[in-house]
C-alpha cells in the first residue's frame, strides 16, 4: 500500500500577494521547488517581472500580475486569469503589507504627533489588502469545497510594541480576521477551506533595516531591545517562515483553522525577566 505524503502540495495553485517582496518572494522560491504552481501578485510591475524571472530558473509554473491587492477589479481579474490557466486556486497567501513614517510614533514624538492619514493607508493596506483577496479568491475555493488561506500577522498584534502603532492596530485586526473567516467558512461550507495566520516575530527587512541596524551592521538601541526580549538572541531569517506555510497549506493541517502561529524565536513567550 503506498504511503500518502500529508506534506505533498506539488500541483497546488498557490496565490502570494506580496510575492515580489521578501518574505513573500522566500516563500514563493521554497513552495515552486516543492512542485507547486506560484502566482505572484504584486504593485510595481518591474518587481514582479524580476521575480517571475528568478522563480523561472526553479520551474516553469510561475506567472505574475502586477496590480494593486486594494482594487477589487484587478483581483476579479487577476482570478479570471488564474482560473484559465489553471483551473482551480488551492492557496492565497496575504503576504502582502507594510507600513509609513506617518503611522510610527518617532522617538521624539508622542501619539498626538500621529498623522491620521497615514495611519487610514496603514491600515488599508495591511487589513483591507488581506480582506478583499480572500473575498475573491476565497469565493473560489468556497465552489471548489477546497482551499487554504494564509494570513500575515506580527508579534505587535497582540502587544504594544512601541511606536509601530498605525502597524499594531492593522495587525491586531488581521487576528480576528483570521478566527472571523476562519469560523464563517467552516460553518457555511462544509469546513472544507481553511484561514490560519503567522505571526512573524523580528525579522530584518528593507523596511526596518534602518530602525534596527546602524550602517556598520551594528544592533541600535531599539535592535538591542529586541534581542534582550528574544530567548534565541538572534533575528529571524525569512526562509525560517517556510516550514509554518507549507504546514499550514499541507493535508497535514486538514483539522486546523482559526490559528495564528507566532515564528517569534520564543519572544511571544518571554516575560522579559
Amino acid at each position: 500500500m503506498k504511503k500518502v505524503d500529508l506534506f505533498d502540495i506539488s500541483g497546488k495553485v498557490i496565490i502570494i500577494t506580496g510575492g515580489a517582496g521578501a518574505l513573500g518572494g522566500s516563500m514563493a522560491a521554497y513552495l515552486i521547488e516543492l512542485g507547486a504552481k506560484i502566482v505572484i501578485l504584486d504593485l510595481f510591475p518591474k518587481n514582479v517581472e524580476e521575480r517571475v524571472a528568478e522563480l523561472k530558473k526553479l520551474s516553469p509554473n510561475v506567472i505574475g500580475i502586477s496590480g494593486s491587492v486594494l482594487d477589487e477589479k484587478h483581483l476579479k481579474k487577476a482570478k479570471t486569469e488564474v482560473l484559465e490557466k489553471w483551473s482551480k486556486i488551492d492557496v492565497l497567501i496575504n503576504a502582502a503589507g507594510g507600513n509609513m513614517p506617518g503611522a510610527t510614533i518617532g522617538e521624539d514624538q508622542t501619539i498626538f504627533d500621529l498623522n491620521i492619514e497615514d495611519f487610514k493607508k496603514v491600515s488599508e493596506l495591511n487589513l483591507n489588502g488581506s480582506v478583499l483577496p480572500s473575498m475573491v479568491f476565497g469565493e473560489v475555493m468556497a465552489k471548489q469545497l477546497f482551499g487554504s488561506i494564509v494570513n500575515i500577522s506580527s508579534m505587535t498584534a497582540t502587544q504594544a510594541v512601541t511606536r509601530v502603532v498605525g502597524y499594531s492596530a492593522s495587525k491586531a485586526a488581521i487576528d480576528i480576521f483570521t478566527k472571523w473567516m476562519a469560523t464563517e467558512l467552516a460553518l457555511k461550507f462544509e469546513g472544507s477551506v481553511r484561514v490560519n495566520a503567522i505571526a512573524p516575530g523580528f525579522f530584518i527587512g528593507n523596511q526596518n533595516r534602518a530602525l534596527l541596524t546602524n550602517s556598520d551592521g551594528s544592533y541600535t538601541e531599539r535592535g538591542h531591545t529586541i534581542i534582550k526580549n528574544t530567548p534565541m538572541k538572534r533575528f529571524g531569517n525569512p526562509d525560517e517562515l517556510n516550514g509554518a506555510i507549507h504546514w499550514l497549506i499541507s493535508d497535514a493541517a486538514s483539522f486546523v483553522t482559526g490559528t495564528i502561529i507566532p515564528i517569534d524565536g520564543g519572544f511571544s513567550a518571554f516575560s522579559g525577566v
